[in-house]
């Protein structure tokens, strides 16, 4: 087995090591403060896109190809899942 240039892990500071970890606890609370948006405070206008969203599907319908419109039968429409939504940013 040959060694290679990215298997060794050059010795990091101290410096550098407590930058590090306080960027981590900052990088955790700004994403906190994210997902708290995006679960919480969004979620109301997010079932409200939704409910949109499945209505054009049902009466206009999308685009298929160029000027060919497929409209979704109300029957064709899945369940919502009763697990929470996953908000992916």
């Amino acid at each position: 087995m040959t060694k290679r240039v990215q298997d060794a892990k050059p010795a990091r500071s101290k410096e550098a090591d407590g930058w590090v970890k306080e960027n981590i606890v900052e990088q955790k609370k700004r994403h906190a403060a994210i997902m708290k948006e995006i679960n919480e405070e969004l979620a109301p206008k997010r079932e409200r896109w939704y409910q949109d969203f499945l209505e054009i599907v049902q009466t206009k319908g999308f685009n298929a190809n160029g000027d060919h419109r497929i409209v979704i039968k109300a029957a064709d429409i899945p369940k919502k899942p009763k697990r929470p939504d996953r908000a992916v940013y």
